[in-house]
């Protein structure tokens, strides 16, 4: 047995407690094959959403569940990921996806003291996250957990943001730099923080912890 995933899953195990305390559905995936699989098979049809969309996500991608969800029938699908459309079109179906039956996307960070942490570029998938749709489904990597707050910060703006800009090929300090530099670039793409204690209403948000290493 690999003595990595055996701590990972004692270590996942027990924070899927903490959340489970904090209002959240939580579960558990050895892997982003499960996870996805957890997604598809398990929670959608759970919740029946005749909706779903999507906030800023690679973990969505690279899990497969962004394209097993968009072959979905009878489900309406907000694609925000596309970027073939106008910039109007695209801040609309942000707009749009705040309405939607259920939005699926990960997390920035999350604390041993059952946080989901996260800063944004415009905001749309911290305002899903908070308040619209009726569901939530995060599903996030194990290399995003941190001890505390203070840490799950440091993590995104001295790891996950600037990868991030490198990522999207952003004009800014950090994408040259790798170091957070608190600047006033028009490409930042860190301007709303937000910081989820508890799933409310409770039941609301759904954690998939993955037990692999995933997106930034």
């Amino acid at each position: 047995m690999n003595p990595v995933q055996s701590f990972w899953d004692i270590k996942l195990g027990e924070l899927r407690e903490v959340f489970e305390d904090s209002g959240y559905v939580t579960y558990v995936a050895k892997n982003q094959k499960a996870a996805a699989s957890m997604v598809l098979d398990k929670i959608l049809p759970q919740l029946k959403p005749a909706s779903v969309s999507f906030g800023g996500s690679t973990t969505v991608v690279e899990s497969g569940i962004y394209d097993q969800v968009k072959k979905l029938k009878n489900v309406k699908v907000i694609d925000t990921y596309d970027t073939t459309p106008s910039m109007a079109e695209r801040i609309e179906r942000r707009r749009q996806s705040l309405l939607t039956d259920v939005l699926i996307t990960s997390a920035n960070a999350f604390t041993e003291e059952g946080e989901l942490v996260n800063l944004d570029g415009t905001g749309n998938r911290v305002a899903a996250m908070a308040f619209g749709p009726r569901n939530v489904i995060v599903v996030v990597g194990r290399n995003k957990l941190c001890v505390d707050l203070d840490a799950a910060v440091s993590r995104i703006k001295e790891y996950a943001a600037p990868v991030n800009a490198m990522r999207l090929k952003r004009k800014t300090p950090c994408a040259v730099t790798g170091k957070c530099q608190d600047c006033n670039s028009k490409d930042r793409i860190c301007n709303v923080w937000s910081i989820t204690e508890k799933s409310s209403p409770k039941g609301r948000i759904h954690v998939v912890f993955i037990n692999e290493d995933l997106g930034f």
